[in-house]
């Protein structure tokens, strides 16, 4: 599912994504209610000291979005909103404008 939401994301920009990994896993483990995560340096913060640097990630948790969805459409769904929003963060925007563009 993880994958079908990064393909609905629109070709110009999936191509800009740079040194970014995406990665499914159960549950984070100080934040079991945490639906995805960002963590990395957002393409708008990066400069020319900008090299050399770990790949940025996104990681989603499977169990999180199982908890709040009552069926597979929602579950479906739900992925599709986090990746989206995660993949935001890579673009450096943050929680306030994704809410106000309605992906919070």
């Amino acid at each position: 599912m993880v994958s079908d939401a990064l393909d609905q994301i629109p070709d110009g920009l999936a191509r800009q994504m740079r040194n970014v990994a995406v990665l499914a896993a159960d549950r984070h483990p100080d934040e079991p209610d945490l639906l995805g995560l960002y963590e990395g340096i957002a393409l708008t913060e990066r400069d020319s000291t900008y090299s050399f640097v770990l790949p940025d990630r996104i990681t989603i948790y499977r169990d999180a979005i199982l908890d709040v969805c009552a069926d597979e459409d929602e579950v479906v769904h739900e992925v599709l909103v986090t990746v989206v929003h995660e993949v935001a963060h890579h673009f450096g925007l943050d929680d306030q404008e994704l809410h106000e563009l309605g992906w919070g």
